[in-house]
């Protein structure tokens, strides 16, 4: 292993908040336990100042560096398995990936991921700028989610799609299925999204905390007489990209996504709805 070091800017939109807080917002890779070790263990330092209090509040324009100790010796099993590739040329590759499958290892999963397939496909013809974990991979979307990825041959392509995301210049178009019907059928969602203090491992939309985020979305068509009740196809494009973006907005605007089991409306219940569509 050796230390890396993870560097974070604090906005107007931090001041404030507990370190602890700030970091689970912002190092989604780490648990609220790893984050408390590594405060704790001295790793963390604002503005070149080390501190060991979760409590220590942040202000705008804060250099936050936490030191983190990155697996090199983790050996990456190919796989033989099977990607749908959309796109190819001598920089990238854009891949389709299946609901159900994890994009890098991690713990529990250590074999049955997308990189693990990427390298028995493609051996060491990856960008590493990722990490040894996460050869080519330049973003990520949910293990249940599906669609489209870019996949980085070289760090040169790497470094330019990393800005580009960085930047919001590239446009991230989703679909999904949602109980009911968005009024009105297309506009912008605009809110706060932070962490949930009910539940850590959630976020939720706030009018005067957290990050920024920004919504935009269009009803593809609404089915009403099929279904009980009613459903709607909806397209999505992020302006913005925080954890759970969509599904947190979905939930404020008082619904959720077909199959979402973290964010669904505990009153989604219907008694006349077939047991096939619910399964």
């Amino acid at each position: 292993m050796k230390n890396k070091t993870i560097k974070i800017l604090s906005t107007l939109n931090d001041k404030g908040k507990r370190l602890d807080i700030f970091l689970s917002e912002n190092l989604a890779d780490f648990t609220r336990s790893n984050i408390k070790k590594m405060i704790n263990s001295e790793k963390v330092k604002i503005n070149n100042t080390i501190t060991s209090s979760q409590s220590k509040k942040i202000t705008e324009g804060d250099t936050i560096k936490i030191e983190v100790k990155e697996i090199e010796d983790i050996k990456l099993t190919p796989s033989k398995g099977k990607i749908d590739i959309i796109f190819e040329d001598d920089d990238l590759v854009i891949v389709n990936k299946p609901q159900g499958m994890v994009v890098h290892p991690g713990a529990g999963n250590k074999s049955n991921t997308l990189v693990n397939i990427l390298i028995g496909n493609y051996g060491k013809e990856l960008s590493n700028l990722g990490g040894v974990i996460r050869p080519g991979i330049v973003h990520r979307i949910d293990k249940d989610t599906s669609g489209l990825l870019v996949i980085a041959k070289n760090n040169l392509s790497h470094a330019s799609l990393g800005k580009q995301f960085s930047e919001h210049t590239i446009s991230r178009k989703y679909m999904a299925l949602i109980w009911g019907v968005l009024r009105p059928l297309k506009g912008s969602i605009k809110t706060f999204i932070t962490r949930s203090k009910k539940n850590r491992q959630m976020m939720t939309a706030s009018e005067i905390k957290g990050k920024e985020a920004v919504t935009h979305y269009n009803t593809l068509k609404v089915y009403s007489k099929e279904y009980i009740p009613k459903i709607s196809l909806i397209e999505f494009e992020l302006e913005t990209g925080r954890t759970h973006q969509i599904r947190v907005h979905m939930k404020y605007k008082g619904t959720s996504i077909i199959g979402d089991k973290q964010y669904r409306k505990k009153n989604n219940q219907f008694k006349k709805i077939d047991k096939n569509l619910v399964k």
